[in-house]
């Protein structure tokens, strides 16, 4: 595979909003002492050049298993039209900037592309959630698990918690599954505990006893 995988001449926190979004993600290897400069391309580069419409995010991997070797992911967010707007052309300093980006990337390990369908939590953009926890799902029927998995969040998703959910149309790479799960959480301390440690008496009960009830009509899950 060669270096950074953009199959197209042109190339968290994830928002929700009233319109269907899509996005499309790059996974890579990035060895310790190129972290910096990875970062600083990325970073000079799309605050200049910030696709019209379209979250552009870049996340470190910091625990994994080893079947996963990716340390970074690139992840885009937007509509159908702004999405497809940014993929509709490059120019010279974007090929510029893919030249220097690749220079400093060991290896790509993936690309995916899907959609996303349900969000929880506050959005508002000044928040951040720089500690996610992502979970890959094989779930056997999806329609019963979404009307669930929105039953749940919709009335016990804790503050200081976004949860986003959604699918994967091509490219899913790592084993078989067709519902991802991202948790952000503002803090280690939190990612480290999970939601029900933001809770406790009343709300922690109902919590788990909702929880019991998601997974009993959850259409059959497996965490991948």
């Amino acid at each position: 595979m060669k270096k950074i995988i953009f199959t197209f001449a042109f190339l968290f926190v994830l928002i929700g909003s009233a319109q269907e979004n899509y996005y499309t993600n790059y996974s890579f290897v990035v060895e310790p002492e190129n972290e910096a400069t990875v970062f600083k391309l990325v970073d000079d580069y799309y605050s200049e050049n910030k696709p019209e419409g379209v979250f552009v995010r870049l996340f470190e991997n910091h625990f994994k298993d080893g079947n996963n070797k990716a340390t970074h992911m690139l992840v885009f967010l937007g509509t159908q039209e702004d999405m497809g707007n940014m993929y509709g052309g490059g120019d010279d300093k974007f090929a510029l900037f893919l030249t220097r980006l690749n220079q400093h990337v060991k290896e790509g390990s993936g690309a995916s592309m899907g959609r996303h369908l349900a969000l929880y939590g506050d959005t508002d953009s000044n928040v951040r959630y720089p500690a996610q926890r992502i979970y890959l799902l094989d779930v056997k029927d999806t329609e019963a698990f979404d009307a669930e998995y929105n039953k749940f969040h919709s009335k016990h998703n804790p503050p200081g918690v976004l949860v986003n959910m959604g699918n994967t149309i091509v490219g899913q790479g790592t084993g078989k599954f067709n519902r991802w799960v991202i948790i952000g959480f503002k803090d280690m301390k939190a990612a480290m505990g999970g939601p029900n440690k933001l809770l406790s008496g009343a709300a922690l009960t109902a919590r788990q006893k909702a929880w019991d009830d998601f997974r009993a009509n959850d259409g059959g899950v497996e965490v991948v």
